[in-house]
């Protein structure tokens, strides 16, 4: 077994001591520190420790890349430090004070979506299977689907529709349950709010346009009438009425009684909140959510679509830098609902292939480097299956250069997809097999978009390294086919 103890009392030391460290904690991979002045963290010194891959900082924590012998490390760092950890969420709130107003509200979004994705990519791939089986003539001389010959498939068919049913129809019983879970409010009221939103009782969001407005159900107060219609895979009117839940909840527990708050809690926070989701918070978050999605679904169909397809594959990456990405999901969930599928996400799969390609580039280039490969060859992996940070945050990034590859090739296949009417089905896996996701008809030329992706960052990411484009920290040797050029990095970026 490695010995630590070396390194970890250096990264105590580099890091700025313990009186520096507000808490730290550790996931499967990664330190997580927060820090009470990251300034004084000396990164470049931390990155070049024998046992630190990488570091970067994202909401609010500096995050330091040990790899899968983390644990062991943190025990060592623990010893030496003397600093008890923390459990992930109390770092999270913890880190909140590195934040700004609107980093908090995005890094709010995020944990609101982040326990929903599972479910929703195993839905966008089902759908995708659906799909392939149900819509692709590819029988008969394309006169027939495989759900129109064989009655096994018909039944497959028909039996994963419960599942995408339960996954998208009912996703705003998620979103809510998912509210009150991170606001610390009562999780079973959050699904029962959930729930009155989609109730079979109501009109089916999706029969609203189609039926007449006197015979769409009310109920009848005498003095008033409320429409029963359904949100069913509407996103903004669950999170409005989720948070109003949250904080009515969190206001009536600070006056009534623990002797009766069981009783009155739960009901002055549901009922108000469940009238108030129909009356008025369901109405205004439909309209604000068709709002959205209109303007960019007119961004991605308009006359200008390679623009706006070109700017967000440009700028996606940096976006998930950020943390703004998060804000993507709520819209590709809203273009789904009202559209039937989504254009905006086959761009997001793009980009995170294309990272993943730059550091397939650098792994070309560093070849040999035994150190940087426990890093980039795992990274390059994660990016094709559609998680990016560790490909940014340990590589790209680090050099830059591939970074901006990687934006111009994910700029390139955005414009092809667009222009070509690329469809998404649903949101799925974010790299290769983000395919599964896509509309069958847009097979052939999403894959096009998809080698363009690993082709165009690895050649410009090999270009840019030869010809120190945007390089201003890798003097490594230059590595090309059998050969080995040695060229001084440059001073400043070109």
């Amino acid at each position: 077994m490695v010995d630590y103890k070396k390194d970890a009392s250096e990264l105590l030391t580099l890091i700025g001591g313990k009186e520096n460290i507000s808490s730290v904690t550790h996931c499967a991979t990664r330190m997580r520190f927060v820090l009470q002045n990251p300034d004084n963290a000396d990164i470049e010194a931390i990155e070049d420790l024998l046992a630190v891959k990488g570091t970067f900082t994202q909401a609010g924590q500096f995050q330091v890349i040990i790899g899968n012998d983390v644990a062991i490390f943190y025990n060592e760092f623990s010893k030496i430090s003397g600093i008890e950890g923390v459990n992930k969420e109390d770092a999270k709130v913890d880190a909140k004070k590195n934040m700004s107003i609107l980093q908090r509200m995005l890094a709010g979004l995020a944990e609101i979506f982040t326990p929903l994705i599972p479910a929703i990519v195993v839905g966008g791939l089902i759908l995708g299977f659906r799909n392939v089986i149900g819509d692709i003539k590819f029988l008969e001389d394309g006169t027939k689907t495989i759900v129109d010959v064989y009655p096994f498939w018909a039944g497959v068919y028909s039996f994963l529709w419960l599942i995408g049913e339960a996954v998208f129809h009912f996703l705003p019983v998620g979103i809510t349950w998912s509210i009150a879970k991170k606001m610390g409010t009562t999780q079973i009221l959050g699904i029962v709010l959930g729930l009155t939103l989609v109730s079979p009782q109501l009109l089916n969001a999706y029969s609203v346009v189609e039926t007449k407005a006197g015979d769409i159900p009310v109920w009848d107060f005498g003095f008033a009438q409320v429409q029963m219609i359904g949100y069913q895979a509407q996103v903004i009117p669950a999170i409005m009425a989720g948070f109003l839940l949250a904080y009515l909840e969190i206001w009536l527990r600070k006056f009534i009684p623990n002797a009766i708050s069981m009783i009155f809690v739960p009901f002055f926070a549901l009922v108000p909140t469940v009238l108030a989701a129909h009356v008025i918070l369901g109405p205004i978050g439909w309209k604000i959510g068709d709002a959205i999605s209109n303007v960019v679904y007119a961004g991605l169909t308009g006359g200008l679509s390679w623009l706006f397809a070109a700017l967000f594959g440009f700028l996606y990456a940096p976006l998930v830098v950020t943390g703004l990405h998060h804000m993507t999901n709520a819209i590709d969930l809203q273009l789904m609902s009202q559209f039937g599928g989504t254009n905006l996400w086959p761009m997001i799969a793009l980009s995170n292939i294309a990272q993943g390609s730059a550091v397939l580039a650098i792994i070309f280039l560093h070849r040999g480097n035994e150190k940087e490969e426990q890093v980039s060859i795992p990274a390059t992996i994660s990016c094709y299956l559609g998680v990016t940070e560790p490909a940014m945050f340990g590589i790209n990034l680090k050099y830059l250069y591939p970074f901006v590859a990687a934006m111009i090739g994910s700029a390139i296949a955005a414009v092809v997809s667009v222009s070509s009417g690329v469809m998404a089905n649903s949101i799925g896996v974010g790299g290769l097999p983000g395919i599964l996701s896509i509309n069958p008809k847009y097979y052939a030329i999403f894959a096009i978009c998809m080698l363009i992706t690993i082709v165009v960052p690895f050649i410009l990411t090999v270009l840019f390294r030869k010809y120190n484009i945007l390089n201003k920290v890798d003097t490594a040797p230059i590595r090309t086919f059998g050969k080995k050029e040695y060229r001084e990095s440059a001073k400043t970026t070109n």
